[in-house]
């Protein structure tokens, strides 16, 4: 555990926040019918797993649940194996946005990261800040509305993020955001890793790629060739 973090455990429950945080953190933070009794949640939404954004005195929030993709999401809903604290994915996910957030990357600053472990499966679920004023980049495009000077910035974003060494394993439209200003962030580092310069970052590009791709499909819009141009320009110019 690094100095600047501090465990907190609560029977069953392990709590892994900042040490600037005075506030202990409570397992009922990351309970999502907790916050819908009290009447808190501002919005839920949907994707792989359960989001909710919550108000929690000034700050706002968002929780997610942590849930397996892909063929085994078919027997095994939320439950991991436990291989150590320093495997949790929420654990993992929370101190890589610590340190990408330390370094000046449009990310969002995580608050509180949980694990309810029973022997040796766990369930898991992260809190992080809620970024005011975005929307999925996949929604602007829908809309027709990405302001023209915005895919240039997304590459030098992904750019930046992979400079970083950072190898985003979920890299599409839905986990790009863009602010009023046209501004984009990245979010949804759940099993990212940093790795060593080689081949992840021109997969990782071919995958946003084909994201861009399948949106314009699924909404009926048209691919721009030339925005994609503008990002690749923006990831090379960094």
């Amino acid at each position: 555990m690094n100095a600047d973090e501090k465990l907190v455990v609560d029977g069953q429950h392990v709590m892994l926040v900042g040490r600037e945080r005075t506030e202990t953190p409570l397992a009922t933070w990351f309970d999502a019918a907790e916050w819908r009794r009290g009447g808190a949640v501002a919005l839920e939404t949907s994707g792989r797993g359960e989001v909710l954004i919550v108000a929690h005195g000034a700050e706002t929030w968002v929780l997610r649940h942590y849930r397996r993709g892909g063929l085994v999401a078919r027997f095994i809903d939320d439950h991991y194996l436990w291989t150590g604290g320093q495997r949790v994915r929420a654990f993992r996910e929370w101190r890589l946005l610590r340190e990408l957030r330390a370094d000046g990357l449009p990310v969002p600053n995580p608050v509180a990261a949980h694990v309810a472990r029973s022997g040796v499966i766990y369930t898991a679920d992260i809190i992080t800040s809620y970024l005011p004023n975005t929307r999925k980049l996949s929604w602007f495009i829908a809309q027709g509305r990405v302001p023209s000077d915005s895919w240039r910035r997304v590459g030098a974003m992904i750019g930046a993020v992979h400079d970083h060494g950072v190898d985003h394993p979920d890299l599409t439209a839905h986990n790009v955001l863009l602010d009023d200003a046209g501004k984009p962030f990245l979010v949804d580092f759940d099993n990212a890793q940093r790795r060593p310069p080689g081949e992840w970052r021109r997969l990782g590009l071919e995958r946003f790629n084909r994201s861009l791709r399948k949106v314009a499909l699924e909404t009926g819009t048209e691919f721009d060739p030339a925005a994609w141009t503008e990002i690749e320009a923006g990831y090379a110019a960094r």
